[in-house]
């Protein structure tokens, strides 16, 4: 094998470890959740999920998102290197069934890191306050 060759290994190499493990790019996939509207008479809501995650890269990315409602899984989001999330930060709204009060909760993972928890709130149902 020439020396070019083996050089440009060595480069490639060190560049993939870069891209993934850095302080500045190593991170867990974090989640904030905001209510977007009071719910309507007829129970609905929507809650915004807004993920972040430096680093976003075809090795490096985050690989779900999952909302869950009283403990039950609502939506799920599965990201992958051909499908990686559009931002570093990005949302996704789901629609909740807020008849009366629920407990939601979002988690986010990077595809090497995790997750930094999950995220929650409560949404109420028209009229009612916490």
């Amino acid at each position: 094998m020439s020396i070019h060759i083996k050089a440009g290994c060595i480069c490639f190499l060190a560049g993939i470890v870069l891209l993934t493990a850095g302080p500045a790019r190593a991170n867990k996939s974090s989640v904030t959740l905001e209510q977007l509207a009071q719910a309507t008479e007829d129970g609905k809501a929507i809650v915004k999920c807004t993920v972040t995650h430096s680093g976003n890269n075809f090795l490096h990315h985050t690989e779900w998102l999952r909302v869950s409602a009283n403990g039950k899984e609502i939506a799920r989001f599965e990201f992958s290197w051909r499908n990686k999330p559009e931002n570093e930060a990005f949302i996704r709204e789901v629609p909740v069934d807020a008849a009366a009060p629920v407990l939601i909760e979002a988690e986010a993972s990077c595809n090497l890191h995790g997750s930094k928890g999950p995220a929650q709130i409560t949404v109420m149902p028209p009229g009612a306050t916490k």
